[in-house]
């Protein structure tokens, strides 16, 4: 089922997260649901907040940016209850957008490589680095998980620039492709 993604203004969007607990929902259909969201949308990430579900819980599909980030090509995953546990100092900046900031792309530095902890859909624990894209589109969809969003990550001049935007999406004067909620 497509489900509405939330847009800038949602509360649900900064709200605080709480962890997932195995059988309290079904999680195998939350996640084909989520998918199914994001492939409609012709995302490359999709956090549970966007969704309107307050859990720690994002998936990532990367394959449709394998052509351009190789490391992408069969990147595909699910992550719940996830800990970024290191952070590299080498950082690369790169323009970002967001589902539920249609329209707006700005460049964001964030690290090159984490470290991540996270369970997977049988909620079995794994840990791993990932590097460049992979890692920018994890931690962009972590993000979500804290309360962020990518334009809190940008330089107090370039909010000043998209604050109009903002206040566009958040009154619901925005277009997008997909299913949302204002």
């Amino acid at each position: 089922m497509i489900l509405p993604i939330y847009l800038y203004g949602q509360p649900a969007l900064r709200k605080e997260t709480e962890e997932v607990e195995k059988g309290e929902m079904d999680i195998k259909q939350l996640i084909s649901d989520m998918q199914e969201t994001l492939t409609q949308a012709e995302g490359c990430g999709l956090a549970a907040p966007q969704i309107g579900l307050s859990k720690r819980l994002f998936i990532v599909d990367g394959s449709e940016l394998g052509e351009d980030y190789p490391e992408c090509a069969d990147f595909k995953q699910v992550f719940i209850n996830p800990e970024i546990l290191e952070e590299s100092s080498e950082t690369v900046s790169y323009s970002e957008g967001c589902l539920s900031l249609p329209g707006i792309s700005e460049n964001v530095v964030r690290p090159k490589t984490i470290t991540i902890r996270y369970q997977d859909e049988d909620f079995q624990w794994h840990e791993e680095t990932l590097t460049d894209f992979k890692a920018r589109i994890v931690q962009h969809e972590y993000d979500h998980l804290e309360g962020h969003v990518f334009t809190d990550r940008i330089s107090p001049i370039r909010k000043q620039f998209v604050k109009g935007k903002l206040s566009n999406i958040a009154k619901g004067k925005t277009v997008s492709r997909y299913k949302y909620k204002r």
